[in-house]
């Protein structure tokens, strides 16, 4: 087994180190101050997106998409998790259910979409479901050879900057028929509910949404009646192992940040990292990053050695749950240590500690990542954990 990052795989983490550094960084305030970004903005940093060969990173080339390992998926996603007020979601990653469509599906929305012609967001959490999908109330009803969608969606992320959605519905209101459909936003019967504000600024809105009897072709059915759980799971690995590299690169920004604050900071006549208190935390915060880190490295490594899909699936809960609660644990200590410089806005530590408490919640809260580790436990044994193949 080789960790060692190849001549590549270093050059491809320069390039998104560099792009986050001069094209996430700089904009940081403005989102923060403004509650977005101007046109003008997403525009520079969409066109550095492009320049710096970040778009659809997730995908392959056949699927217009850059190619990346998994590996160098983690090493671009940790750079781009440094960037508070998720400005990381200005770079364009497709989401990962549309590789599975018809040749016309991947036309119209595969391609363009890795392109950044086209934008998709995700709506699957209503008012009555989360965590179980089977929860699910949104239905779709065939009626004279069409689809009448029809539910009511929460945290719709993104929503603003797509222009078509993939909603996870039941067809004809049965939980054993999960169904992604191809939703297009303007169409009659889609619906702004409400737009409501959290905790973290973030780049985009997340919407809740209505769906009001939205007529849909059977074109518009992602990979086949009844697959839409498979596919949303799909999603929801992805997403976690995006949010552990995420998660990583927030705990090393914070960190860095406290540490030239410690280095600097003097009270009582030398800096403060010499004192133990100070010292210790940053010991700390060093040990649960490389943790994290040397988790997700080999992970991602694995992945890419062709860890089969059930394997990766529970290794994904395991980066979620660990690395979303370590960098909560980290960032705290840098705010503690930057003291009341720590609790400003326009700190990014501030931000970065708004901006981590969601990742304990979307994509599996860490309870729901406890319930899918001991479900494997159960199944699998131990050895999927504490072994070593």
């Amino acid at each position: 087994m080789d960790l060692t990052l190849s001549a590549e795989d270093i050059a491809i983490q320069a390039r998104a180190r560099a792009f986050a550094e001069s094209y996430l960084f700089p904009y940081e305030l403005e989102c923060e101050e403004n509650g977005g970004l101007s046109a003008e903005s997403l525009n520079t940093i969409r066109k550095a997106v492009l320049e710096h060969r970040l778009n659809a990173f997730n995908h392959a080339v056949e699927d217009g998409g850059q190619g990346y390992t998994h590996l160098q998926q983690m090493l671009i996603h940790e750079e781009l998790g440094k960037a508070t007020c998720g400005l990381w979601a200005v770079v364009w990653t497709a989401s990962l259910p549309l590789k599975h469509g018809t040749p016309e599906q991947r036309r119209d929305y595969l391609f363009p979409s890795c392109a950044g012609r086209r934008r998709s967001c995700y709506a699957i959490t209503e008012p009555e479901a989360g965590s179980d999908p089977r929860m699910v109330r949104t239905t779709a009803v065939r009626r004279n050879g069409k689809y009448e969608l029809s539910g009511e969606k929460w945290f719709v992320t993104s929503a603003d900057a797509a222009d078509f959605l993939l909603v996870h519905a039941h067809v004809d209101g049965d939980s054993d028929k999960p169904t992604l459909f191809i939703v297009e936003k303007d169409l009659p019967g889609v619906i702004v509910k409400r737009i409501p504000k959290f905790m973290h600024t973030y780049v985009f809105e997340h919407y809740e949404m209505l769906f009001d009897k939205v007529v849909l072709d059977e074109a518009k059915i992602l990979g086949g009646i009844g697959q839409g759980y498979e596919l949303t799971k799909d999603w929801f690995v992805d997403a976690r192992l995006e949010i552990a590299a995420h998660c990583v690169g927030a705990a090393i920004r914070a960190t860095e940040i406290a540490n030239d604050y410690a280095a600097g900071r003097e009270q009582f006549g030398r800096p403060i990292r010499d004192f133990q208190a100070i010292e210790f935390m940053l010991a700390d915060m060093a040990v649960e990053i490389m943790a994290g880190k040397t988790m997700l490295y080999r992970v991602g490594w694995e992945i890419d050695q062709g860890l089969d899909r059930k394997l990766v699936h529970a290794r994904a809960s395991v980066l979620k749950l660990f690395c979303s609660e370590m960098a909560g644990r980290v960032i705290d200590k840098a705010v503690q240590i930057l003291g009341g410089r720590g609790y400003m806005r326009e700190n990014p530590v501030e931000r970065l500690y708004r901006d981590i408490r969601v990742d304990r919640i979307w994509e599996g809260a860490s309870e729901i990542q406890r319930l899918v580790i001991a479900g494997q436990i159960k199944k699998r044994g131990l050895g999927v954990y504490t072994g070593w193949t």
